[in-house]
């Protein structure tokens, strides 16, 4: 599989964060536009730098200019993270990891949240913040726990319904749907947890420092 790393201009996320990824194959980093004055903080060296580019700083885009591939693309119909996942889908990467998208700016967080929705139909995405993980999951999927993790769970609309096994407040045939009655907080009972889901997409959000203690083949267990 071909995996990524997309890092915006958001909260700027841990560097011990990079090897964990890479360990489980995200070795391609690409930051979108201002995501690469957070590489420029982290010490990183993006493979490419997309975007528009009216975001990151002059000191830094010279800086880059003779280590890393930068494409600008001026079209204002997208968004630079929507950029970079379109660069990544026609060069057939399957799986990205976004980092820095989650930030003061509530507007911008809740718009990546929904790139991330809508990409996830062609790519399989996670969000990682510094605290948590968020996957995009439709079908049926089944991921190793422990007892007592948190695990948060929203849908989107009344179609959507979710049913679970291994969690401490059953979810049955339910939409969860955001804005209605949301499944936020629930916990492990054992060791797996098994969600059911028809006509739609949810999102998943686990504890990242849970998940790094106990989970040492992560992303096999993310995978959509």
């Amino acid at each position: 599989m071909k995996k990524c790393i997309i890092l915006a201009n958001g909260n700027s996320p841990k560097k011990s964060l990079f090897p964990f990824l890479r360990k489980h194959g995200f070795e391609v980093l690409i930051a979108a536009d201002g995501g690469a004055n957070n590489a420029r903080k982290l010490n990183l060296i993006p493979d490419y730098i997309i975007g528009d580019l009216d975001s990151i700083t002059k000191e830094n885009l010279d800086y880059f200019s003779d280590k890393t591939i930068i494409k600008k693309f001026k079209r204002q119909d997208d968004t630079d993270v929507e950029k970079c996942l379109k660069f990544a889908i026609k060069n057939k990467f399957t799986e990205c990891a976004l980092l820095g998208v989650i930030g003061d700016r509530l507007d911008h967080s809740f718009g990546n949240l929904g790139i991330a929705k809508r990409f996830s139909e062609f790519i399989s995405i996670i969000i990682v913040t510094e605290m948590s993980i968020l996957t995009v999951h439709t079908g049926n999927t089944m991921f190793d726990t422990h007892p007592g993790e948190i695990i948060s769970i929203y849908g989107f609309d009344d179609k959507t319904k979710i049913t679970s096994e291994g969690l401490k407040y059953p979810i049955d045939n339910e939409p969860l749907s955001f804005g209605k009655r949301e499944g936020t907080s629930n916990q492990a009972t054992g060791t797996k947890v098994e969600l059911k889901i028809k006509n739609g997409r949810i999102f998943v959000i686990r504890e990242l420092k849970t998940i790094m203690r106990y989970h040492k083949e992560l992303m096999e267990q993310l995978e959509i």
